[in-house]
């Protein structure tokens, strides 16, 4: 018998994916001996490796959102308007950072960040305006905010009943995720401590007033783009899950009372199988999790249910029209995952926020895999591959370690105090980083086949005239409402940050006499104290 050919492969060493796992050349029964039935199981069924609805998209397809915002909110307004008649099916807002840090656009430190990487809302009224012509109460909305979410959400009630809304009907997500801010965004400006009373107020709130909205949405993403590995972006997303609900149980509350209410977020990489895998392993962790250690009885607590953004960390400025490309790839990873709620990247997002045509192209990429593909015809098209469930159990071995890890530092908060988690991201960068300027990692138009002479591309541009307009509305704002109310309301947001009480209510009624985002956010400072991060080696 003649012995088997020697065949060259393309690399000497051994191909891995982007998370190091090395991938043999071809996978066999043999690569899932001892890979469980119930740890896979059927779509609906716990441990919900393979969706967590019995139907999957044969039922309902993921809602389709596109991170939107930038400018005024007449802008910001026109652009909702303009998506939601090419068939996005959710919103999903973009606040400015000035917002997202608690300052208002006339602030000092707020000079040059006016509108430019979201909306500007400074006050109610912004937010009645933001959504002018849409109505609340039939649409789902996710707010991409942290610190200042309370504030935000507060606003978001007010406007929607303005419009005649019950707040019990409202569905969405508010991103009310601070534990990520300290290891990957920074937009933080409270301790963690009184910050995470911030979020599990709100999420308290949402247990008892708004149920069908997602009083959090516990975040990979930021640290996926921070140079986490797929391992790593599970493990430290749960354990921060960990950290939410105990935090909860701590408020006195049943853990089936909120958990159905968790939600999380995640990116999508390039490399679609290793995603794949990610995703199915995060909701099998999760549901054990649930079930055997904090012994939730409601299967609901138990589903991970999960948005996915195309990871912008793998745009590049060279030859932008291959991110659609990219996108495309990291959108099928999602569906095929199986997410509920999707956000495609614009080709152009790595030189500035994107024009209308390419949030049209995005959009039109989930629309093109929702209806022309068949990829959403069966449930979990990808499970009971041999490579696909060795990665999945390969994933989930190494995320389990790092929430080892973090549970023997007393959890989140600690590791994330001690640098540990940062540590690790900022390993696994440097790594990554190493890969590409070696080329071992290839990066098509980036350091292979590049062009000498790259093509113009048409980039959305925001006025500086918006800062100075943005000014003008808090003028008029603050000579035109009854400022002594205001100053009521502020009283009693402070005197209720110093009680038990939870701080909802109080920041509902102040941003209905129009207090503002900074003033509303001064007062906490004023509190609590504002926080300096500590330097981490």
């Amino acid at each position: 018998m003649t012995a088997p050919r020697e065949i060259a492969e393309r690399k000497k060493e051994f191909l891995t994916t982007v998370d190091g796992t090395v991938v043999k050349r071809v996978y066999t029964p043999n690569d899932v001996v001892g890979v469980k039935e119930e740890d896979i199981g059927l779509p609906g069924q716990y441990p919900f490796t393979r969706n967590i609805m019995p139907a999957g998209y044969r039922s309902r397809l993921w809602t389709m959102r596109q991170y939107s915002g930038f400018g005024t909110v007449e802008e910001t307004n026109q652009r909702y308007k303009y998506l939601h008649k090419q068939g996005q099916t959710g919103f999903s807002v973009a606040f400015q950072l000035p917002t997202q840090q608690g300052y208002d656009s006339d602030h000092p430190l707020s000079v040059g960040e006016v509108g430019k990487c979201g909306v500007a809302i400074d006050s109610l009224k912004d937010m009645e305006d933001l959504w002018e012509g849409i109505p609340l109460a039939q649409v789902s909305v996710s707010m991409t905010i942290n610190a200042t979410a309370a504030i935000i959400l507060a606003m978001y009630i007010a406007a929607a009943e303005k419009q005649g809304a019950d707040i019990s009907k409202l569905s969405g997500t508010v991103q009310n995720e601070i534990l990520k801010e300290y290891v990957a965004r920074n937009t933080y400006f409270l301790a963690p401590e009184p910050s995470i009373r911030l979020v599990t107020d709100l999420c308290s709130y949402c247990s008892q007033k708004m149920p069908r909205w997602n009083s959090i949405s516990i975040s990979g993403y930021h640290m996926r783009e921070a140079g986490a590995t797929a391992a790593q972006e599970v493990g430290f997303t749960l354990s921060s899950g960990i950290s939410y609900v105990q935090a909860m149980l701590a408020k006195g509350m049943e853990v089936d009372s909120f958990a159905s209410q968790f939600s999380f977020f995640f990116a999508a990489y390039t490399n679609v199988l290793e995603e794949v895998a990610k995703f199915r392993a995060a909701r099998r962790m999760w549901a054990k999790i649930m079930k055997e250690r904090f012994k939730a009885r409601d299967p609901r607590s138990m589903m991970l249910r999960y948005h996915v953004q195309t990871d912008g960390f793998t745009l590049t400025a060279q030859q932008p029209l291959n991110n659609i490309v990219r996108v495309t790839l990291q959108a099928l990873a999602a569906v095929l995952g199986g997410c509920q709620s999707l956000h495609t990247n614009s080709y152009d997002e790595a030189m500035a926020l994107p024009t209308e045509q390419a949030v049209q192209v995005a959009l039109r990429t989930q629309q093109i895999i929702a209806f022309e593909s068949g990829v959403a015809d069966t449930i979990d098209p990808l499970g009971g591959s041999y490579f696909v469930e060795s990665l999945t159990n390969e994933i989930e071995s190494k995320a389990t370690y790092y929430i080892n890890q973090v549970d023997k530092m007393g959890g989140s908060l600690k590791a994330i105090e001690q640098g540990y988690i940062q540590r690790e991201i900022a390993r696994s960068a440097y790594d990554y980083q190493r890969q590409v300027d070696s080329r071992e990692q290839v990066i098509v138009g980036v350091n292979e086949y590049r062009l000498e002479n790259e093509p113009e591309t048409e980039m959305l541009e925001i006025s500086e005239e918006i800062e100075q307009k943005q000014k003008e509305r808090l003028k008029k704002l603050r000579n035109e409402r009854d400022n002594q109310k205001v100053k009521a309301t502020l009283e009693k947001v402070k005197a209720v940050a110093v009680s038990n009480e939870n701080i909802m209510p109080a920041l509902i009624d102040a941003v209905k006499t129009y207090a503002t985002v900074g003033e509303i956010s001064a007062v906490l400072r004023e509190t609590f104290g504002e926080y300096r991060e500590p330097s981490v080696l």
